[in-house]
């Protein structure tokens, strides 16, 4: 197991982030069979298949370990700003110190009992090298398959789930926050404990956290909760985010007909999807008109009481308020009383 102790003004500091480059990156458990462990991704990445087989996809399968899916830590360094920019990401990448990359390649492999596989221990005699090819690769995966449509609609549910986190956070502490993560995360006495299964590279360790700052970072590609394999790194905890069936392209529920009787056909829709967060990018997209367009409804229906509104960061997301779930909820249909 590892620990984190945190004192009362780490825990304050603790935060949240996204990180496109992570997303790529552990996006790659996908390829190379556990797939299985994420059923409400699998439709989407069938689809993306052939553009992915175009790519050099014997390197990037390569980069995760088969029997428990771990991946280098130097490919997820810790996001420096809560909604990092992804050319920003791999620039940093491509400036990581080579000498960490062998390291780094033997610490996700051999604790397994897995040979770093040839395609990486063939390279790495030349680390700066290696390094570029694996930059390379992950970049033009993120442009070609993951980019054009799967990634704004990933960017807004690790959005919701962070305004969803930092709602729980502020109204139950970090107890509820903690355990609502994930059972395998506990918080007691100033200490929270990742409980692991399975190999690990160095024995159980207490990490104070010292004013590092905790960040939690949401994942489409995680089941569970993990942290760095190197327990010198800057403390950084990854986490299953919620709201990935939101991820496959299902009919949009009904609006109760009353509802749109009240409000009409497009806000009544438009409310009725906001039982989760959602920003006003990933309602366009979902509703199929402009973000104009849903500015202007969000404004009308926030004006009479029906939305709340939070922000994390640049991000605005909306969810319904009291009386706009109310208005939701199905109504039976009553007779006449005569």
């Amino acid at each position: 197991m590892i620990r984190f102790r945190l004192g009362v003004a780490d825990l304050a500091a603790t935060s949240f982030a996204y990180s496109p480059l992570q997303e790529t990156v552990l996006s790659l458990r996908m390829w190379n069979g556990h797939a299985r462990r994420f059923p409400a991704l699998r439709e989407t990445f069938n689809g993306l298949r052939p553009a992915f087989e175009r790519l050099d996809h014997v390197l990037l399968t390569s980069l995760v370990a088969r029997r428990r899916y771990w991946v280098p830590d130097f490919l997820t360094p810790r996001p420096h700003t809560s909604a990092p920019d992804v050319r920003r990401e791999f620039d940093a990448l491509r400036a990581t110190d080579p000498a960490v990359v062998r390291a780094g390649l033997e610490q996700t492999f051999l604790p397994l009992g897995e040979p770093v596989p040839a395609r990486l221990a063939d390279a790495w005699g030349d680390p700066a090298r290696l390094l570029t090819d694996i930059a390379d690769a992950l970049e033009e995966y993120w442009v070609e398959c993951l980019r054009p449509v799967w990634w704004p609609r990933a960017k807004a549910v690790l959005e919701a789930d962070i305004a969803y986190r930092s709602r729980v956070l502020a109204e139950g502490g970090a107890d509820a926050l903690f355990a609502g993560i994930s059972s395998r995360l506990s918080w007691a006495e100033d200490m929270l404990t990742i409980e692991r299964s399975g190999p690990w590279p160095s024995p159980s360790t207490e990490i104070p956290i010292d004013g590092r700052r905790l960040l939690l970072t949401p994942s489409c590609f995680a089941d569970g909760v993990s942290t760095m394999l190197n327990s010198q790194a800057l403390p950084h905890i990854a986490y299953g985010t919620r709201g990935l069936a939101t991820l496959t392209e299902h009919p949009e529920p009904p609006a109760p007909q009353a509802l749109e009787r009240l409000l009409g056909s497009p806000r009544a829709r438009l409310l009725t999807l906001l039982a989760e967060p959602a920003s006003t990018t990933e309602l366009a997209h979902r509703l199929g008109v402009t973000p104009a367009a849903i500015s202007q409804h969000l404004s009308v229906l926030r004006a009479a009481h029906l939305l709340e509104r939070t922000r994390h960061g640049r991000h605005v997301r909306y969810r319904h308020s009291a009386l706009g779930s109310a208005l939701c909820e199905p109504h039976p249909t009553h007779g006449s009383d005569d």
